[in-house]
């Protein structure tokens, strides 16, 4: 016999996999809670913030159920998955089911992982594509695809050993900014900013700073101050990372 805390697991696997996926605080309120309404709930209160997840549960007859979930850093943004997620939700809603079946359909979606080389190319083709936006040649292009394989290398290989995404920026950006000087002594004719800029596309926390607004602006300010200063840090490690690469660089006369 199902009751409110198999309900109560699965939703908060679900903002879990909702937030590690890139989605808004807003988004993940309002999902679990018409989930929860939608299930039988008589009252649904939902608190979340960037890395922690409060659910309150009250079925009649059954009380009230409570439970935290600390958030970790994710692997970044999944709009796959959270199309999937959200068509889930929808369809919950829709035509509720219990909460084994809906914790079949969620199992499906979380072991779906996306293809690895999908990244590595698509990395590639941003690289390429931005360094030929902001005026480099197509030398300039093919090196900052070049130096993308890298920064996916790292994503892939260095990135789960890293004490957390601060360090791992700084070590992606320096990496990727010495290789870069080192084509440009190798082949004089390469531009190291068009390449720089490339590569630099590929790090740089542009959606976790818009969602900080958006977030601060539709009065989830806790939140947004707390995505804006995480951003504002990647941001920060990005370009010491590129500079030292640099200063370095020019100490060794490259």
């Amino acid at each position: 016999m199902q009751t409110s805390k198999d309900y109560l697991h699965i939703f908060l696997d679900m903002g879990d996999a909702l937030l590690s996926s890139g989605a808004e605080i807003f988004r993940v309120e309002d999902t679990l809670n018409r989930m929860g309404y939608a299930c039988g709930a008589a009252q649904m209160n939902v608190f979340v913030i960037t890395s922690s997840i409060v659910i309150t549960m009250e079925f009649p007859g059954e009380g009230v159920w409570t439970q935290t979930r600390r958030i970790k850093e994710g692997d970044g943004n999944d709009f796959t998955r959270l199309e999937l997620l959200n068509d889930l939700s929808r369809r919950f809603c829709d035509q509720p089911v219990s909460a084994a079946e809906l914790r079949d359909e969620f199992d499906k979606i979380i072991t779906n992982k996306p293809r690895s080389l999908w990244k590595f190319w698509g990395s590639i083709l941003a690289a390429c594509s931005f360094a030929l936006f902001y005026g480099g040649s197509i030398q300039d292009a093919i090196a900052s695809g070049l130096g993308a394989v890298l920064i996916w290398s790292l994503q892939k290989y260095f990135r789960p050993v890293c004490m957390n995404e601060v360090t791992f920026q700084f070590a992606a950006s320096f990496f990727a900014g010495c290789v870069i000087c080192e084509f440009t002594l190798l082949w004089p004719f390469l531009h190291m900013d068009k390449i720089m800029i490339g590569d630099i596309m590929l790090l740089i926390p542009g959606l976790m700073s818009t969602n900080a607004i958006r977030d601060v602006l539709i009065g989830d300010t806790l939140s947004g101050i707390i995505r804006l200063i995480t951003a504002l840090l990647l941001a920060a490690a990005l370009a010491l990372g590129f500079m030292g690469a640099i200063i370095l660089s020019g100490r060794l006369g490259i």
